[in-house]
């Protein structure tokens, strides 16, 4: 399994090449900010049009994820879709391709800033979920132990050869992880941003998703 393996409150993680989270001995798996139907919606309040593609690319990635891993739980860390319209503008293949994945496994969906959950899909919605000793909730409190967000989209740029790299990221530290957006089409805010700083410790890695997963010391 292609992924860079670490601990938050003594559960054992594993945060993968593709932007997901997967503990295997819960046997969970962890996406956040899938914001599918990004496209449409930008089609329908006129902004400049996008490739309609990205909701099937994400759900194509997350389908080898669930593969790989066999997961038994999926949860799904809030602004699964752009907006509330785009989950009900979904086409009938792609909401059968998601009950599909979600056939014989616990589902959750997490509500979002930009979504309540997409209410007409199948598995549980809930405003966050607490599995001991995590809990997992679309953004981030402060001073919360244990905790596993996303919202914020991290980013991280190296310039390995002198040549910048930037790619999504996991920020860890002993308290928490906020997720990197699992979506095709999201951008992402740098982890040196002074709220990311502000809620991680001075000690927090940044773990960049991509061909090999890399952890280095979250840059600020």
């Amino acid at each position: 399994m292609n992924g860079y393996n670490f601990t938050l409150a003594g559960v054992e993680l594993v945060a993968l090449a593709s932007g997901a989270l997967f503990a295997p001995s819960k046997s969970w798996l962890c996406v956040s900010d899938l914001h599918l139907g990004k496209s449409e919606r930008r089609a329908r309040i006129g902004d400049p049009p996008l490739p309609p593609y990205e909701t099937r690319d994400t759900l194509t990635r997350l389908e080898v994820d669930l593969k790989t891993t066999r997961a038994t739980t999926v949860i799904c860390l809030g602004d699964s879709f752009d907006d509330a319209l785009a989950a009900q503008a979904l086409p009938d293949e792609e909401k059968l391709w998601i009950a599909a994945m979600q056939a014989g496994r616990r589902w959750v969906w997490i509500e979002g800033n930009h979504d309540p959950g997409p209410l007409e899909l199948g598995g549980a919605h809930m405003n966050e979920l607490p599995l001991p000793p995590l809990t997992f909730r679309h953004i981030a409190q402060s001073g919360q132990s244990g905790e596993v967000s996303g919202h914020y989209h991290p980013k991280v740029t190296l310039r390995p050869r002198g040549r910048p790299v930037t790619r999504p990221a996991f920020l860890v530290d002993s308290d928490r992880i906020i997720m990197p957006a699992y979506g095709t089409y999201t951008g992402g805010l740098r982890s040196s941003d002074p709220i990311l700083s502000t809620l991680m410790r001075p000690e927090a890695l940044a773990i960049l998703t991509g061909p090999v997963p890399q952890a280095v010391p979250m840059p600020r």
